[in-house]
């Protein structure tokens, strides 16, 4: 009887302190949301046909941050561009990306869209995992827009006269701080593909990890060699994004992990270009006012400030001591994760980035 009281009196005590932390952390996100302001920005005059990738993340971010931008905002799939761009007659059409779902005569409209003397851009998004594919696309544009900087020397290289770095962003109205149910609740999260370098990492921490309430999402993962070990952990297949939101936020830590680059099975880059340049999902979960531990690509600094809005890892090692350090020193977790926060909503946001694709393309 005295030991089930015990228990009882544990398992109350338990649930007081998560509740506090929650509350906590739920109250000072929404105090780092409150006091960032978003200045409206400067309408152009300029009308813009868009045509998404269908990256359901991406795409809503630009196309709401467009809107206010814009004199004109319109859209059109990409089996449509030559037609609509003939029909509506805009003065740039706007591309995110122009692969997987983009049909094959894709170049071919875009040749038509230039003979009409409507100026085209294209944004890449997957640099540089595809370049076989994008070295083919990138000069067929007016102007192109890359978040990885490894990828422009060759993009100049291959004929593109204007060239611009251009990093990704995230949309704060779907990856925000959010009050989440129990289900949603771990101490460590991953959502991604496992790609070999994801297998590699993961399997030498199985044990680890195996002692901890984890949630990982994605494909493939039967790669893992300790995958029995995980299995209960991981839900296989596509996430949905409001899916991915509610994990980011009932996280203690999530952890980022690029892709590695290597021409191979997974990736399309016979040319072996670096990837020097940070994810979307850097910004997206630190939207969420989660933190982050990150492997490091070159400009992570450009846009966070390691150790102070970010932690990072450099091996497996570091990785397994900074994911204990944090999930036992909640104070520290939840300042950097706040820092991040805000950092994202000053800096990070697509109502941002669509101002400096303005001011890079011209557009009056």
């Amino acid at each position: 009887m005295e030991s089930l009281r015990k228990q009882n009196a544990n398992a109350a005590k338990q649930g007081y302190d998560e509740g506090l932390a929650h509350g906590t952390r739920d109250g000072a996100c929404e105090a780092v949301v409150r006091s960032v302001a978003q200045p409206p920005p400067a309408r152009r005059g300029v009308r813009v046909l868009y045509i998404p990738q269908g990256f359901e993340a991406l795409d809503e971010g630009i196309i709401s941050a467009l809107r206010p931008l814009v004199g004109e905002l319109f859209t059109a799939p990409a089996s449509r561009i030559a037609e609509q761009a003939a029909f509506i007659r805009p003065d740039w059409v706007f591309v995110l990306n122009g692969l997987h779902v983009f049909p094959d005569d894709h170049l071919e409209q875009i040749d038509a869209v230039r003979a009409l003397g409507i100026k085209t851009a294209i944004w890449f998004a997957d640099d540089p995992y595809v370049t076989e594919d994008t070295i083919r696309i990138a000069p067929r544009y007016d102007a192109v827009l890359t978040h990885e900087l490894g990828t422009i020397p060759v993009y100049r290289s291959n004929g593109c006269a204007n060239v611009s770095y251009m990093p990704l962003a995230v949309n704060i109205g779907r990856f925000k701080p959010q009050r989440v149910e129990a289900q949603y609740r771990s101490d460590v999260c991953f959502i991604g593909q496992a790609f070999w370098n994801r297998v590699e990492m993961f399997d030498a921490i199985a044990r680890e990890l195996a002692s901890k309430r984890v949630f990982i999402a994605g494909g493939m993962w039967e790669r893992l060699p300790n995958y029995k070990l995980l299995q209960p952990m991981i839900r296989h297949g596509w996430l949905p994004v409001e899916e991915s939101v509610k994990y980011y936020n009932g996280a203690k830590i999530v952890i980022n992990m690029h892709r590695a680059t290597a021409a191979g099975v997974d990736n399309r880059n016979s040319l072996n270009l670096p990837g020097l340049s940070i994810n979307p999902r850097t910004y997206e979960i630190a939207a969420c006012g989660t933190l982050q531990l990150t492997d490091v690509r070159q400009d992570l600094s450009d846009h966070y400030r390691p150790g102070w809005e970010v932690e990072t890892y450099a091996n497996v090692q570091e990785l397994a001591a900074k994911l204990n350090y944090y999930l036992v020193h909640e104070e520290a977790r939840r300042t950097i994760a706040l820092r991040g926060l805000r950092r994202t909503l000053q800096h990070h946001s697509f109502e941002t980035r669509l101002e400096q694709v303005a001011q890079t393309l011209g557009w009056e």
